[in-house]
């Protein structure tokens, strides 16, 4: 499935649970239970293995336990028996706990590294800060100023290479002169059909046409916006001068002022691509859909609790979420605001995350929401993202996946993309969204 590859370039944590260094050899970390879930009061359990590697070779295994990610609980050194050792902490509280274990081999040098992660009573996870009394009437502000431009779409046909699928370039307008690029895709056949809005992961880089022409291929009415204003099939080289250019560290340009920040204008080309969506012709008036992963899914959920007319939301390993973690001892989620203050005040950075926070869009949130999250994700913590669906005030899924980091390695996303293709199914024939409701263990 194309959507499923497309997201594997999601930005890397860079520590994958059962890293290898080649040669067979592997360094584990396991939960047990299986699905890394248990209740206050509970204590958690780790496996941590190594494979393949001879005793003489390892110098120690170090480790790390960390409440929320960020927080040291404990560290120290391992002795294995018979290649394993357990490592045990207790939950006092709702919240996540991730081990890191770490190998040196012997005078090669090399270092294997492996994630562990646990979670308890996920949903009684609570924000880290209350929303801002205003928070509604800047939405709604910035929402009106935008109804002020047109959308003013400009198609450019195209070659779809699939038979019976209609493409075309767009181009829309957008605040302060900005415009909003992407790609359109319909059946060729057929007058009206469901909608979906397919949002972009972090970085700078082309849209691959296969992203929207298989949606509609399907039967879906597909659009797929950048997340910048560039255009969206010009070289490698192009993105990389941009990326190291103008729009180097991007998610910090502005972030102290409300007003400036970045992702000002991202948020709004998401709604006026919906727009742009809602008022075609050719929609079918009842399904209109918002999907994408990481920094595709922080744009997904905001835009289901700004936009009155999705219907639903599907959100891989979102970000944006609980950007004040560390006030109560939690890591935040990409991209991290928090932290991003050198030359700048940081008081007002952190005040003026919260107007972007993807937790204080979740409460308005009011059609079906699906969501993945890993356990191990360093990049979109756990206990952040919980922390944002909690607020979710109607029926959403929740598949929380025990092994997986920001991206997918070896299927640890396997269940989110099961759940997906359910949903998206579903949707695409009209019926509800096939919710398993969210459950406290």
């Amino acid at each position: 499935m194309q959507f499923r590859m497309n997201v594997s370039a999601w930005v890397m944590t860079g520590l994958l649970l059962g890293a290898g260094v080649g040669f067979g050899q592997e360094l584990s970390v396991t939960v047990d239970p299986p699905n890394g879930v248990y209740a206050v009061g509970q204590t958690a359990r780790w496996t941590v293995a190594a494979k393949d590697v001879p005793a003489a070779a390892v110098r120690d295994i170090r480790y790390t336990i960390k409440k929320g990610g960020l927080t040291l609980l404990r560290e120290g050194t391992l002795t294995l028996s018979n290649g394993t050792a357990v490592l045990e902490a207790p939950f006092a509280e709702p919240g996540t706990l991730i081990v890191e274990a770490a190998m040196s081999l012997g005078p090669t040098g090399r270092t294997m590294k492996a994630l562990g992660g646990a979670v308890a009573a996920p949903a009684t996870i609570v924000p880290s800060a209350t929303r801002p009394d205003d928070f509604d009437a800047f939405w709604a502000a910035q929402v009106a100023e935008l109804a002020k431009i047109p959308v003013n779409p400009k198609l450019e046909p195209g070659e779809s290479g699939k038979t019976n699928v209609d493409y075309w370039t767009i181009t829309m307008d957008n605040i302060g002169g900005s415009h909003i690029r992407g790609q359109v895709a319909r059946p060729t056949k057929g007058g009206k059909f469901p909608a979906v809005l397919i949002v972009q992961w972090a970085g700078v880089y082309s849209l691959h046409k296969g992203w929207v022409t298989d949606r509609a291929r399907e039967g879906w009415l597909a659009l797929n916006i950048n997340a910048h204003d560039l255009p969206i099939d010009k070289t490698n080289t192009f993105y990389q001068e941009q990326s190291n250019g103008p729009l180097k560290d991007y998610p910090a340009i502005g972030n102290d002022d409300r007003e400036a920040s970045y992702f000002r204008r991202m948020y709004l080309s998401c709604y006026q691509a919906a727009q742009y969506l809602a008022g075609r012709d050719d929609w079918d008036g009842k399904v209109l859909v918002v999907t994408g992963g990481s920094q595709g899914g922080l744009q997904t959920l905001m835009l289901a609790g700004l936009h009155p007319k999705i219907t639903a939301a599907l959100a891989n390993v979102p970000a944006g979420c609980d950007m004040l973690g560390p006030d109560v001892g939690r890591a935040p989620g990409w991209p991290m605001w928090y932290w991003k203050t050198t030359g700048k005040d940081a008081a007002k950075v952190r005040q003026a995350s919260r107007y972007y926070d993807v937790v204080n869009f979740a409460s308005r949130i009011k059609c079906p929401v699906l969501v993945g999250l890993g356990l191990i994700d360093q990049t979109c913590p756990a206990a952040g993202v919980l922390a944002a669906i909690n607020q979710i005030p109607v029926p959403k899924e929740v598949v929380i996946m025990p092994t997986s980091g920001h991206q997918e390695v070896n299927k640890s996303q396997q269940a989110y993309y099961e759940r997906w293709g359910s949903w998206m199914g579903a949707l695409l024939a009209g019926k509800p969204a096939p919710l398993k409701p969210f459950q406290a263990p």
